[in-house]
């Protein structure tokens, strides 16, 4: 009993004690109970947080990959385009050697094909359709073109002339009619060798694309040749009707068929030729198949028909719309010439208006030179329609941009028959002068492929035409590369001839244009912003690749032109800080133009930008005295290849860069180029400036870029002149003369000849001097071989690159005006 009351005792103690020490912090188990709760309930919000915040970083980052292929949210600025009745119809498959199509995105396309059967090779060879250098045709190219209403071409197949016209004429509600005319004939210095009874066969078709609503047949009615009848749902019903307007017809054919897609027409009419069993041994009888349908569920969608005649010929195509109900006569025949004629002498009294060559004293040959010019370049305009491929950081693979249209001209129609951002800009400059209307509608369509991060692709391949032209390894387009923003170049030239004459249609186009200038020059300045302020630096240089010499810069449309060796992101580039106070300044026009407010911002850049002294702390060397990118470099690099492994079979070893001595980071200014004149040619240097005298000079000196046809890329002194950057790849930027910078080169010089300073006479004698020789050899090119061309030789003067190039070459016509 005592040993039970003294445990009892002790346990009370116990109890009394561990009261005492419970409230002196000790924890009892109940309370511990409760904090294991308020500890579990604690980490669940961690927790939720946790998985919250991932699923808001993926959320974002899924934000982020749309951000590529969003579009611009804010007005369109281009019109619909049947309110354009006039430049519904067109000739706007630049990359055929004649095709039409409307400004519709799913547009009925029409065009020819043509052939001389006595020489036609298997396969196909020898039929004409798209405008391929391989075809070697001795030339081709708009004599005539206003750009809207006629185009007058020459085509020389030897020792086959062919001679295409146009004609359109409005009326009803679906964009009208329009007749092409195909004269087809031996040229003169050939006709003793030719034999007299020689043929040629003439393919002209229509064809449907697989998201067209419609359909079209083969018909007979309203001509002796079978055409082509049919209902698109912007077209409406229409007819394609044939007449033979001079010449003795062989015989005729068509087929009906079904086409696997647009890029491959020439393929199906080569696969429905047939050899007629009248064929003999001395003449082939070549035929279309027919109708070769198969299956009622099909229907045609692609119809051709051949008209085979001896030479000479003449044949009119007449495109009729059901819905012009008041017309008098078809424009065949008679009437057909005199509408052509008429439309030549309005467009010789226009270019005269505009250009005043004659006034300037030049003969009759070097006019019809500018005039094909300008024509190529407008007869080169486009209508295109799809969706080209882009890629940014947050994508994995490459994606659709939206479907969308545009309206552009291209550089070449044989080599680059779709849009080129940097280069429309250029183009620009001579469409505006033409027609402002028609280059402030293509400046729409460009805008209006804006996305969302205020980019836009350097490149537009859309549409399956297009397409089958891009090699695989350009089809992709990067949202962190930029190409010059040109256009404010256009725009800035457009403010100096119309700012006091703007119509208030164009002020309200200006002013649903400027959200979308706004957000393209933002992203330019955010996105393209160097490592110091105020410098800039392209985007896009492989930092990883030795199969260069020296890593290209796409981005800068400059290419393979020499920067710094290894590419960083300390890289400083003068051409791009050029071209943004370029920018800067021309937002500061339009705002102030426009009413905005926020004119001064653009002001204070530009201002911050063309001041000199910070210009000369990035980019000038004082030991070269030469304006000059920065950078990881060295000019100890060669091409060599790698030695081969003993025993190992089938090596195929490619020739990779040799770095002899280490890279530092340094002003290039060893290199001395198109990249150096920057300053001068975007007239950045001050007027008074001793390095304005110093640029000159150096321009001026046959060992760096003065040649007696224009200036070449990059000096004969620069480490790289003339050299391959791979193996494979040929000089591009690297000393030929390119017609572009020439022609900035010219309008700076003429700038600085009629602005005050000490500089004025030095540079008028070099303008003087540039000036007539890229006019005389271009000329004299254009003469010798019958094309304008992508760039010139340096040594020679003679064209080299693809052929026909009139996209900037064409700026020609703007030297010989002198209207900058």
């Amino acid at each position: 009993m005592a040993r039970q009351r003294k445990i009892i005792q002790e346990s009370a103690k116990s109890e009394r004690g561990t009261r005492s020490s419970s409230s002196n912090g000790s924890t009892s188990p109940s309370t511990k109970t409760k904090q294991k709760k308020t500890i579990f309930s604690y980490w669940k919000q961690i927790i939720v947080a946790i998985v919250t915040g991932i699923a808001i970083c993926f959320g974002y980052i899924g934000y982020l990959e749309t951000r590529v292929n969003t579009p611009f949210d804010d007005q369109k600025v281009a019109k619909n385009s049947l309110n354009v009745p006039e430049q519904f119809w067109g000739s706007y498959r630049p990359g055929l050697y004649l095709g039409f199509k409307t400004r519709d995105p799913h547009s009925m396309v029409t065009g020819l094909m043509w052939y001389f059967p006595n020489r036609l090779k298997p396969g196909g060879d020898g039929i004409r359709h798209w405008c391929e250098q391989g075809d070697n045709l001795q030339t081709y190219g708009w004599l005539q073109h206003d750009g809207m209403h006629f185009g007058v071409q020459e085509i020389e197949d030897v020792p086959f002339q062919l001679n295409t016209s146009f004609v359109k004429r409005s009326g009803g509600s679906n964009g009208g009619d329009w007749t092409a005319r195909i004269h087809a004939n031996v040229l003169p210095q050939y006709k003793e060798v030719v034999d007299k009874n020689e043929e040629i066969s003439l393919i002209w078709y229509a064809a449907l694309d697989t998201e067209t609503g419609g359909f079209i047949a083969p018909t007979n009615s309203g001509t002796d040749i079978t055409g082509i009848r049919g209902s698109t749902t912007n077209l409406g019903d229409f007819s394609i009707k044939l007449f033979r307007h001079q010449g003795e017809i062989q015989h005729e054919s068509f087929v009906s068929v079904v086409t696997p897609g647009l890029h491959l027409l020439k393929e199906t009419v080569t696969s429905s030729l047939r050899l007629s069993q009248e064929s003999t041994d001395s003449q082939r009888k070549i035929i279309l198949g027919g109708d070769l349908i198969r299956g009622e569920n099909k229907q045609a969608n692609f119809v051709a028909i051949q008209v085979t005649a001896k030479l000479p010929f003449i044949l009119d195509v007449a495109f009729e719309s059901h819905s012009y109900i008041e017309r008098d006569k078809s424009l065949i025949g008679k009437a057909y010439t005199n509408a052509l004629q008429w439309h030549q002498s309005r467009f010789n009294q226009r270019f005269e208006d505009t250009f005043g060559l004659k006034k300037k004293g030049y003969d009759e040959r070097e006019i019809k030179f500018a005039k094909a010019a300008l024509s190529n370049m407008v007869g080169s305009i486009g209508y295109f329609y799809g969706s080209s491929l882009v890629q940014s950081f947050y994508t994995k693979e490459p994606v659709n941009y939206w479907k969308a249209p545009l309206f552009t001209s291209v550089p070449s129609r044989s080599f680059f028959p779709r849009g080129f951002l940097w280069d429309e800009g250029f183009h620009g400059l001579l469409i505006s002068q033409w027609d402002l209307d028609l280059e402030l509608d293509i400046m729409s369509y460009w805008f209006d492929l804006l996305n969302v991060e205020g980019w836009i692709p350097r490149e537009l391949i859309l549409g399956a035409e297009a397409v089958a032209k891009v090699p695989q390894e350009y089809m992709v387009q990067w949202n962190t590369n930029a190409n010059p923003p040109t256009f404010f170049l256009t725009l800035q030239s457009i403010l100096d001839k119309y700012e006091q004459d703007l119509s208030n249609e164009r002020l309200a186009l200006l002013e649903r244009l400027f959200p979308r200038l706004q957000a393209w020059f933002l992203w330019f300045n955010s996105t393209q912003r160097g490592p110091l302020p105020g410098s800039y630096r392209w985007r896009g240089r492989d930092p990883l690749t030795n199969r260069e010499l020296n890593p290209k810069t796409m981005a800068s449309g400059l290419d393979d032109f020499p920067r710094s060796s290894h590419p960083t992101d300390l890289e400083r580039h003068i051409d791009l800080y050029c071209w943004m106070a370029i920018a800067a300044d021309t937002m500061a026009r339009l705002a102030k133009l426009l009413g905005r407010e926020n004119f001064e911002k653009y002001q204070q850049t530009s201002d911050f930008l063309k001041d000199n002294r910070r210009m000369d702390s990035l980019h000038w060397s004082n030991f070269s005295e030469r304006y000059a990118d920065y950078g990881l470099h060295t000019d100890a690099v060669k091409l060599e290849r790698p030695k081969s492994i003993p025993r190992q079979p089938n090596q195929n070893l490619e020739m990779v860069r040799a770095v002899l001595k280490p890279p530092e980071y340094r002003l290039v200014d060893t290199t001395f180029g198109y990249v150096n004149i920057f300053p001068l040619i975007l007239q950045i240097i001050a007027p008074d400036s001793p390095k304005l005298e110093k640029t000159i000079r150096d321009m001026r000196d046959s060992e760096l870029l003065w040649t007696k046809f224009g200036l070449r890329s990059l000096g004969k002194t620069s480490p790289l002149y003339l050299k391959r950057n791979t193996e494979h790849d040929p000089p591009y930027w690297r000393g030929q003369i390119w017609i572009n910078i020439n022609f900035l080169a010219c309008r700076a010089l003429y700038h600085y000849s009629n602005t005050e300073g000490p500089y004025r006479e030095q540079a008028n004698k070099v303008y003087q001097e540039l000036r007539n020789n890229v006019i005389n050899n271009v000329i004299r090119q254009y003469y010798k071989t019958g094309y304008l061309w992508e760039q010139y030789n340096d040594k020679t003067g003679e064209g080299s690159g693809c052929r026909p190039f009139t996209g900037w070459t064409a700026l020609v016509v703007l030297l010989m005006s002198e209207k900058y």
